[in-house]
């Protein structure tokens, strides 16, 4: 049971998570379109981590 509600987190919740993180990211004003994209990547590779870190843990978040 504890690791089906990890995948849960780390599959379904952290995306949607990430999403709402790039509609914010798009509505800033105070950033250029240089710092946008940075931060873009940067989510796309942060996005990655908890799943990867089930991987390699063996599925032991906690």
């Amino acid at each position: 049971m504890k690791l089906f509600l990890e995948i849960v987190v780390s599959i379904i919740l952290h995306p949607i998570a990430m999403i709402l993180m790039w509609i914010n990211l798009l509505a800033r004003s105070d950033l250029d379109s240089t710092r946008k994209l940075i931060w873009f990547i940067v989510s796309i590779i942060w996005g990655l981590g908890p799943i990867l870190y089930l991987f390699v843990e063996d599925g032991n978040l906690w």
